[in-house]
């Protein structure tokens, strides 16, 4: 690997290990067995070193699991029933995923601190939803693309939401379950559903 590669490589670790406020440049040239000149010369500063870093392991973790969960509910016949899977899934997911959920959670809270953040952070949201648009697109292979990126748009936050509550309230988390409810109840209008036979 060359310093750039092993940078990114030792800022996850950092990130993962210390989190997003905690980590210092000094931290990550020394994981990454590099020059903190380095930092700079490949990232412009730490904090555009940690959010490439941030992308990388949310897209390797949540990213991923976004995937294996629609295709693990690619096999329900129902739209409906899909969707509970995928949501089922993600929601379960999110203790595995602790660590990069709170670094996350982090890299927020320095947004309003570093306002040229805000650019990089927005970039990388779409970025998010352009992925989760062709994921969604792998499993939904009828869907066109229109419908495709809105539905991606629409999970993307969805996801956001869930991890934000999940993390000040686990208990109170919906279950897919209750998320596919909602959404039936949205598409008929709000008209009760009959119970099963």
């Amino acid at each position: 690997m060359g310093n750039r590669e092993d940078l990114l490589a030792g800022a996850k670790r950092c990130l993962l290990e210390k989190g997003y406020a905690r980590t210092t440049a000094r931290d990550i040239a020394a994981a990454a067995g590099t020059s903190l000149a380095a930092i700079g010369y490949h990232f412009g500063s730490k904090e555009q070193l940690l959010n490439a870093a941030l992308y990388d392991a949310t897209a390797e973790g949540l990213g991923e699991e976004f995937g294996r969960a629609l295709r693990a509910a690619a096999s329900k016949e129902d739209a409906t029933e899909r969707f509970e899977a995928t949501w089922s899934h993600m929601i379960d997911s999110f203790p595995q995923h602790r660590q990069v959920i709170v670094a996350a959670m982090e890299n927020l809270g320095q947004l309003s601190h570093v306002p040229e953040l805000r650019e990089t952070f927005a970039q990388a949201q779409a970025e998010a939803i352009d992925e989760f648009t062709h994921r969604y697109r792998q499993a939904e292979d009828d869907v066109d693309n229109a419908s495709a990126r809105a539905v991606a748009t629409l999970y993307y936050l969805l996801m956001n939401g869930l991890i934000v509550q999940w993390m000040t309230d686990p208990a109170g988390v919906p279950s897919g379950k209750d998320l596919a409810l909602a959404v039936r109840t949205i598409a008929s209008g709000g008209q009760r559903e009959s119970a099963p036979g």
